[in-house]
């Protein structure tokens, strides 16, 4: 599993991003990661690639917390959960 699956999901265009958000994190992470970081991780996703901003403060769902913070960097949030697989890379950031 691990990237190569990651991969394959990114690359589903019959799925949405929410379902393959919740895949990835269910089933490449040890433990699994709570259903409930799938919102912040779309939202970290669509901040790098509609805006360029990897350093957008994500909220946290409730009970989940960064560095004792109810927050967290966009990059941040892409770097822990392995979410490159559904970034566009781009020239311009």
């Amino acid at each position: 599993m691990g990237s190569n699956f990651a991969q394959d999901l990114a690359n589903f265009d019959d799925m949405a991003i929410e379902r393959q958000i919740e895949i990835h994190l269910f089933a490449n992470h040890y433990p699994p990661v709570p259903k409930s970081m799938v919102q912040p991780c779309v939202e970290a996703i669509d901040a790098v690639n509609d805006l360029g901003l990897w350093d957008l403060e994500i909220p946290m769902p409730k009970g989940i917390t960064y560095k004792g913070l109810t927050t967290a960097p966009a990059w941040a949030i892409i770097e822990q959960h392995h979410l490159n697989e559904w970034l566009i890379e781009r020239e311009d950031y």
